[in-house]
């Protein structure tokens, strides 16, 4: 057997105890797998005397000495952030150590400058664990559909809001009871903006578009959109047209009249009980891969969570310390395609728009001419309200009165202005709601939406 691959660790919080507990219980099997021990050389912590369960000799507080240290072979990042972390892996792989990285966030970011210092040493760079927990996700995009074209990556990417919005599904909470829960059971942060406004999903997003299509995406690229704005009467009409509520990464190459663009975006959405996303509740994330020749693949799990994590985070360390017992080399980030992001005003969808209206006749027929004005067909109308009707025949008072309409798919510029406009009409109190409509088994048009 060759000798040991040394792995300097950087953080050692929820993921990093779990990766330092596997690498002992079976360090036997990891050394019959890569065809070397796996052995720590350090592990870099902000406050060692937390980490009592640790041999002493293992901790520093420099992590750049860490990463320094001649002995060191792959080093695995758990801190988190941008900064130190962008500089210490960078410094890392630009002097021939691999990395096993699971921070969405810096990958997100950085990742051409990252996959770049790889590329020029010859060093691997994984990051299977940034994205889905335990779920093996990116490699097979990376690998396995290698000889496919991928059209579409659309799923669940975010245990926390999935949590909230199954738990208002289920007990007709509102957002801020279900959101309390979440943070009492664990699955929700102190601080849970990363997670209920988007940010975290758009960064996985990011990654994702950025593999399956070849095109170096970041999350700032990403449209966003956040939960807060989802409430219980929301669920509730998803729940009238046989649909539920769930905040979806939607990740496409679209066709468009210049050649082709990615379309990245995260935001609520409604999409029908029959699909198989529907049924994902809970903290579980659950991801839908639609390619030319493979067709559509599921790939279903927990998302998070310290040992699911660091399952991925292992599986990437002994392929990093094979190759380096072996001196092959990982796969290769590649982002040859130089796709535009497709603007979001472009992007074609269905809408689930609810118009509090005054109760009186004509309010139909002027809210329907505004849709018809910018080209936004209407597929469905409904009206409560005391009128009650489709005509609107409630007399002449002031009562209110709620449209629920429902439309064909449109560009999402036109839903907008439709929206400004029926907000500047007189027999309209305001628009209480929108929610786009997924229908994800659709296939992506030849000009920059979907059919």
């Amino acid at each position: 057997m060759s000798d040991s691959i040394k792995v300097a660790l950087l953080g050692c919080g929820v993921v990093g105890s779990q990766v330092v507990r596997l690498l002992d219980e079976q360090a036997d099997e990891l050394a019959a797998r890569v065809g070397a021990p796996v052995e720590l050389a350090g592990i870099a912590v902000r406050r060692p005397q937390r980490h009592a369960d640790v041999p002493a000799g293992l901790l520093t507080t420099d992590p750049a000495a860490l990463v320094a240290r001649p002995d060191v072979d792959v080093v695995v990042e758990l801190m988190g952030g941008i900064e130190p972390a962008r500089d210490l892996l960078l410094d890392a792989l630009k002097n021939g150590r691999s990395v096993v990285s699971a921070n969405k966030a810096l990958l997100a970011e950085e990742g051409e400058a990252l996959a770049a210092a790889a590329r020029e040493s010859g060093a691997d760079l994984y990051y299977e664990a940034s994205v889905a927990g335990a779920i093996p996700l990116l490699r097979p995009i990376q690998q396995s559909l290698a000889g496919d074209r991928i059209r579409r990556v659309a799923g669940i990417v975010n245990g926390t809001t999935n949590f909230i919005l199954s738990a208002m599904e289920s007990t007709g909470a509102g957002y801020a009871d279900a959101l309390e829960e979440a943070g009492r059971l664990g699955y929700a942060e102190a601080d849970p903006t990363a997670d209920v406004d988007g940010y975290d999903a758009a960064s996985k997003a990011a990654i994702l578009a950025s593999l399956a299509f070849h095109t170096r995406v970041t999350a700032a690229d990403v449209y966003r959109e956040g939960i807060r704005d989802v409430t219980a009467a929301d669920i509730a009409s998803a729940r009238a047209l046989g649909c539920t509520v769930k905040l979806l990464a939607i990740c496409e190459q679209v066709e468009t009249a210049d050649g082709g663009a990615v379309s990245a975006r995260v935001y609520p959405a409604m999409i029908p009980r029959s699909h198989p996303l529907a049924s994902v509740s809970g903290a579980f994330n659950a991801v839908f891969v639609e390619a030319d020749a493979a067709g559509p693949l599921m790939f279903y799990g927990q998302g998070a969570g310290g040992p699911q994590t660091a399952s991925a985070v292992l599986g990437d360390l002994v392929a990093a310390a094979r190759n380096k017992v072996i001196g092959g080399r990982g796969p290769r980030d590649t982002a040859y395609a130089h796709l535009p992001v497709q603007p979001m005003g472009d992007v074609r969808t269905r809408y689930h728009v609810n118009v509090d209206v005054h109760d009186r006749a004509g309010v139909l027929a002027a809210v329907a001419t505004v849709f018809a004005d910018h080209d936004v067909s209407i597929a469905t109308v409904k009206q409560e309200g005391r009128g009650g009707d489709d005509e609107g025949h409630g007399g002449e008072g002031t009562s209110p009165a709620t449209l629920v309409v429902v439309t064909h798919e449109a560009p999402d510029a036109a839903l907008r202005a439709t929206v400004e406009a029926l907000s500047g009409l007189e027999s309209v109190r305001g628009v209480a709601s929108i929610l786009r409509v997924e229908d994800l088994g659709r296939p992506v048009s030849a000009l920059g939406g979907s059919q």
